[in-house]
């Protein structure tokens, strides 16, 4: 059974920091693409940030500047370091990981999610 455990969420004034990990376990497959996805209340979840293979990262606009994702191949882990937090960014994030068998077949797979707020 694929499972993706999420930390570091929590509450945070503007202007401050967090950084969230996923790490997965029980994947039968490589991974491909590890990202985060974020979903504010009434909104539609929303691309945060993602890295395809070995290529660099691809940023929403918002958070450009401010938020940078990383990855440990070896662990199958990926990070989330957000900076110069605002309110606009609180919401729940979701890790994203997608694997692939090197044929046809693709697999996504989804974090719990880890709630992040950001207000005084």
């Amino acid at each position: 059974q694929v499972q993706l455990v999420e930390s570091g969420g929590g509450l945070v004034q503007p202007g401050g920091s967090l950084k969230l990990s996923c790490a997965a376990t029980g994947l039968d497959y490589p991974i491909n693409a590890m990202g985060w996805y974020r979903q504010a209340p009434g909104k539609e979840r929303e691309l945060v940030a993602i890295i395809y293979g070995n290529r660099a990262p691809n940023y929403a606009d918002p958070v450009i500047g401010r938020f940078t994702i990383s990855r440990n191949n070896a662990k199958d882990t990926v990070y989330l370091q957000m900076n110069s937090l605002k309110s606009e960014d609180t919401a729940v994030y979701y890790c994203y990981i997608g694997a692939d068998d090197g044929l046809e077949s693709e697999y996504e797979y989804w974090g719990q999610g880890t709630q992040v707020t950001v207000s005084s």
